[in-house]
């Protein structure tokens, strides 16, 4: 099986999981406030798209370490996608945070 397909079924799956998690979540949030389902899992799949989005690889993680690192002259850390995983930060943000963002907008309109 090609990488392409392999990164494609990936971000597929993790699509599925976030958009039932989210929903799960709402669902919850509704029994309890009350209030509009669809409108709430529209916004919470536009938050949880831009959280995917800014955290989907380990950058944030390695901010830290980038002046240490440039005090002994080593390049940044590079994510090897490691734990079987074929995505990498630009995929989990094309492939799977664009889609909540837009499937958030489009459920509020």
């Amino acid at each position: 099986m090609s990488t392409v397909v392999r990164g494609l079924r990936e971000a597929l799956v993790l699509f599925v999981i976030a958009a039932v998690v989210i929903a799960v979540a709402v669902g919850i949030w509704v029994a309890v406030a009350g209030g509009d389902f669809v409108h709430r899992l529209g916004a919470s799949f536009i938050l949880a798209g831009l959280l995917i989005g800014v955290t989907g690889d380990l950058t944030l993680s390695r901010i830290g370490m980038l002046d240490a690192r440039s005090a002994f002259g080593l390049p940044p850390e590079r994510d090897d996608g490691g734990g079987g995983r074929v995505l990498t930060g630009i995929g989990v943000f094309l492939f799977v945070s664009v889609p909540l963002i837009v499937a958030g907008a489009l459920l509020i309109a």
